[in-house]
């Protein structure tokens, strides 16, 4: 997997130089020409001028191509995880590539990704409980995606995303309190957030515009993402400065990796009906292979953007056998969100917030999972804040046999409130690339039940470096592009 890695980051530099450089020198001064000189100059000014009109041209019509993935009508700012919504007003962090040539033109191309060097402490005012570790890693990932209209009403589309946590953080995993979901070695991960695998997309779309005010849609990936949840909690802006996952993942948005997704949907105006069918299973332990397809689990989801600052969303999945473990546990997980991204006046000032809510239902028990985040950037600052309230059952903690009724064959269920704050400061920007400093705290209450285990009020915190591309200020709303 070296040359993967190599590979990764030869990625990241090329994409960087690309978007980069700098305008021509404009400082030096010039003699002025004889009058002959001067016009025949003016002849050949004119020529130039008409010459770079004309590219101006055709680079105003290479942009016109510039659209949402699924949609020619929606602007791309729209764009999210798998074929989820963002508010219209969302800022973008991205390289975009317009190919030369007449055939290349007709393709539009983005590079995203994000790369956190991080040193994270967990419950370390708690040094003989539960929970406590350090660790050293660094989660990442890189998205490319495609598009090109085909005819006059359809659009093409392809996406792609990988992430070398399987090398930068571990087989299993980073360190992250009261976290749960997913297997290493056979045993349930707790108290660590799982890695994400190599190939965390690979997805092609295609959408056809019945008019400018509906489409229809198709969409299929191994993997990808089924109709469910709000979009990736690594894809909301609102958690763009936070390296964690949240403690509800696996009650709103785990199904983000998918091996094996088919969704096909209808937009009217504002709103969007879907409905998928996916691989309820979630990823093995072996994370740079493709799952087994089973296609045994569906979902539908309802988008709605009722303003160029709101998306909403409600969605519900029956899935099938979700977890390794527990092969015979089918869940059905219901979601909402309401995401709101506003600009403050400048394009490197917004403020972008989720209020997420999802709950697990199997076995007549349902368990729920509350979040609130939200981001402030202000120029080169950021402050940011992510608050959860979720309710588990003891069994995802592994402490059944300290809290199981043998009297009515049930497990407890606990509540767990969380709340991080963190700042960051970008330190330089070159070549259309980010080189972010901060730091983060996390304060845990626990259910009285957990605090023998892990205390009274666990403190985490972590400091990092962040990577990612530039805001792009041409594509936020109400900003002309800069030609």
């Amino acid at each position: 997997m070296k040359p993967l890695l190599v590979l990764f980051f030869l990625c990241i530099l090329t994409g960087s130089a690309r978007a980069g450089g700098f305008p021509a020198d404009t400082s030096r001064k010039t003699k002025m020409p004889p009058a002959k000189k001067m016009m025949r100059q003016d002849s050949m000014d004119h020529a130039a001028m008409g010459h770079a009109m004309h590219q101006m041209m055709e680079m105003q019509q290479g942009m016109s191509m510039m659209s949402h993935l699924y949609s020619r009508n929606l602007p791309m700012n729209r764009n999210a995880s798998g074929t989820a919504w963002h508010p219209d007003q969302t800022p973008m962090y991205m390289y975009m590539y317009h190919p030369n040539g007449p055939a290349a033109r007709q393709w539009m191309t983005m590079l995203h990704y994000s790369v956190f060097i991080r040193h994270t402490n967990q419950n370390f005012n708690n040094t003989d409980k539960r929970g406590r570790d350090t660790q050293f890693d660094a989660p990442n990932y890189v998205m490319g995606m495609a598009q090109r209209q085909i005819g006059q009403r359809g659009l093409l589309a392809f996406k792609a995303m990988l992430s070398l946590d399987p090398l930068t953080v571990g087989n299993s995993g980073y360190p992250l309190l009261f976290q749960s979901g997913e297997t290493y070695q056979g045993q349930r991960l707790i108290d660590r957030q799982h890695q994400h695998d190599l190939f965390s997309e690979l997805s092609v779309g295609y959408s056809y515009a019945i008019s400018p005010n509906s489409d229809v849609f198709a969409y299929v990936g191994y993997p990808g993402e089924p109709a469910l949840g709000p979009p990736a909690f690594m894809h909301r802006l609102s958690s763009f400065n936070n390296p964690d996952s949240p403690l509800g993942h696996h009650w709103t948005d785990a199904t983000h990796i998918t091996f094996g997704v088919a969704t096909a949907g209808f937009r009217y105006k504002i709103a969007k009906l879907e409905v998928s069918n996916f691989t309820g299973r979630e990823p093995n332990e072996n994370r740079y292979g493709f799952d087994r397809p089973r296609f045994d689990s569906y979902s539908y989801r309802l988008s709605v953007n009722p303003s160029p600052s709101l998306a909403l969303q409600f969605s519900q999945g029956f899935i099938k056998s979700p977890e390794a473990l527990e092969a015979d546990h089918n869940v059905t997980r219901t979601t909402a969100s309401l995401l709101h991204s506003k600009p403050l006046g400048r394009p490197d000032r917004y403020v972008s917030s989720a209020l997420v809510w999802g709950m697990n239902s199997h076995d007549g028990v349902n368990e729920n999972a509350f979040l609130g985040e939200s981001s402030l950037q202000l120029g080169k600052t950021a402050l940011y804040g992510r608050y959860e309230n979720i309710t588990k059952s003891v069994d995802e903690l592994g402490l059944r046999g300290y809290f199981f009724d043998y009297q009515t064959d049930e497990t407890k269920l606990v509540t767990i409130n969380n709340l991080t704050l963190g700042m960051n400061y970008r330190l330089f920007q070159y070549a259309r690339t980010d080189l972010v400093l901060g730091a983060q705290l996390t304060g845990s209450i626990p259910g009285r039940d957990l605090e023998p285990f892990y205390g009274k009020t666990p403190l985490s915190g972590q400091i990092y470096l962040r990577i990612t591309p530039s805001l792009i200020p041409m594509m936020m709303p109400g900003n002309r592009m800069n030609h």
